[in-house]
């Protein structure tokens, strides 16, 4: 089969799996995602990615009580139900291909694009929509657009993006962005270019909190050189890169996740540091800090729960 044009399909039970040339992914219905970013024999997801709503309370966010009025996006964040799942063949919708329906395919069908599609409802009061899209090209490049539908009646968000728990801990990242730590309300001192950092730092704030946020970034790449696969002796360096599409993105890369952090209030009480956290955030509350005994966030840098977020990004093998 000539993998350079073409995408094969197979259709499992509860999952869709696609395969080329040096790649095979896989979706399913049952975890609500992609459940499976293997590249070049390298699998780069621990979990399954999914929207990610809150950030790990900072000083500013406990001194104003956000973190209080705005706590309902914390449960959001860790239990959030697929409600919905449908895909796309070459542009033309499909029966959601689960068992039995499954079994009219033959296993060696084939396609240009491929387009998968997750609906959420948040645990919130009231509930709100989310939806992620999954669109898989000849070359392996996935292009995934993510759509928050506004809901009156919210408070106002943390954070709002995808979550990408990888397996191992990365030896570095590079991106092209801004320089050093930067949020909404703090980008001033930061300078447009491509940086690298080594290993996955974590600001040692006295309190650990949300940290190493990058504001106005172009392109991410997270360079890994293990596995947990056994019988993958090989110290060789592999990537994955994730690259901007309709606007630039926000991104973190620790290797902790905000529930992680939020848990702990000492930098000993974090667990070892073993895989890493990627996360890729459409929107980003500042922080503040004009004092940290009760002033909130400037207006325009919050994030208005009300009102619909759309952003886009494209997944693929990191550039030699």
């Amino acid at each position: 089969m000539d993998y350079t044009n073409k995408l094969q399909i197979i259709y499992g039970d509860v999952t869709i799996g696609i395969k080329g040339a040096d790649f095979h992914y896989i979706f399913s219905y049952q975890t609500g995602g992609l459940d499976s970013l293997v590249i070049g024999g390298k699998e780069w997801l621990y979990r399954t990615p999914r929207p990610t709503f809150w950030r790990a309370t900072t000083d500013n966010d406990r001194g104003n009580r956000f973190s209080i009025k705005s706590g309902m996006w914390l449960g959001a964040d860790m239990f959030l139900p697929c409600t919905a799942a449908s895909v796309e063949v070459d542009g033309a919708g499909i029966e959601l291909p689960i068992a039995p329906v499954n079994n009219q395919y033959t296993g060696n069908e084939t396609a240009d694009k491929i387009k998968i599609t997750f609906t959420y409802n948040t645990i919130t009061t009231p509930s709100t929509e989310v939806e992620v899209a999954y669109e898989v090209s000849g070359d392996g490049k996935i292009q995934v657009h993510v759509h928050y539908h506004g809901k009156e009646g919210l408070p106002e968000l943390p954070v709002f993006g995808m979550r990408f728990v990888m397996p191992t801990k990365a030896v570095s990242y590079t991106y092209e962005g801004l320089s050093d730590e930067t949020y909404p309300d703090r980008m001033l001192g930061g300078e447009k270019g491509i940086y690298t950092i080594e290993g996955l730092p974590v600001t040692k704030y006295i309190v650990p909190q949300d940290c190493n946020v990058h504001m106005n970034t172009d392109w991410l790449e997270v360079c890994r050189d293990t596995t947990k696969n056994n019988a993958d002796k090989s110290r060789e360096e592999f990537k994955l890169r994730f690259e901007s599409l309709d606007k630039q993105f926000a991104f973190s890369c620790i290797p902790y996740t905000a529930e992680e952090l939020e848990n702990a209030t000492h930098h000993e009480e974090l667990p070892l540091p073993r895989r890493t956290v990627v996360s890729i955030l459409g929107a980003v509350r500042g922080v503040g800090g004009i004092d940290s005994w009760g002033a909130d966030v400037e207006l325009p840098h919050r994030i208005n729960a009300e009102k619909d977020i759309t952003f886009s990004f494209a997944i693929m093998k990191g550039l030699d």
